[in-house]
């Protein structure tokens, strides 16, 4: 090549290609799996409290403090009417009480009891308890998976879109 010449120019390399469609759907599929039937937590966690998992739920929101009914329904993504069957099950064991709200009396507030707490705590710890399958991956591989997933978490909060793709 002469001195004044200049080098050829390359073009800029391809953006990597987006997963298609049918791996991503393999992959939510796999992770639902995971998750849904090889865990068995809900069913688990049922049995160790004696209570339908919908209950469960709403312990488990009311640890963070006290709900409107509504506002709890709300959460729950549940109905008035069905809503009030789950908190007067929860009422009559005695893991939450129903107050009428300080600012709006025609509100109630659902407040966890002790026993609720105690029953939140329990479910929570069996929930949380990872599924044996993880065993199966080496350290690199947990840490390789945990940064995935918290690009897919993410992703999710910010409408699907990750914050790269989103510019």
């Amino acid at each position: 090549m002469a001195v004044n010449e200049t080098p050829p120019r390359t073009a800029p390399p391809d953006p990597p290609a987006a997963p298609d469609v049918d791996a991503r759907g393999h992959v939510w599929s796999m992770m639902r799996d995971l998750v849904l039937e090889y865990g068995e937590r809900r069913r688990e966690v049922s049995e160790a409290l004696g209570m339908s998992f919908v209950r469960t739920k709403a312990l488990r929101r009311l640890a963070a403090g006290p709900l409107t009914m509504r506002d709890l329904a709300t959460a729950l993504g549940t109905d008035k009417a069905y809503i009030t069957l789950t908190v007067d099950g929860l009422e009559e064991r005695g893991l939450v009480e129903r107050t009428t709200h300080p600012e709006d009396r025609r509100y109630k507030l659902v407040t966890l009891t002790d026993a609720g707490r105690t029953a939140a705590i329990q479910a929570d710890t069996i929930l949380r308890r990872p599924p044996d399958a993880l065993s199966a991956l080496s350290p690199d591989e947990l840490a390789d998976l945990e940064r995935l997933l918290e690009t897919l978490v993410t992703a999710a909060k910010s409408g699907g879109t990750p914050p790269e793709a989103g510019g």
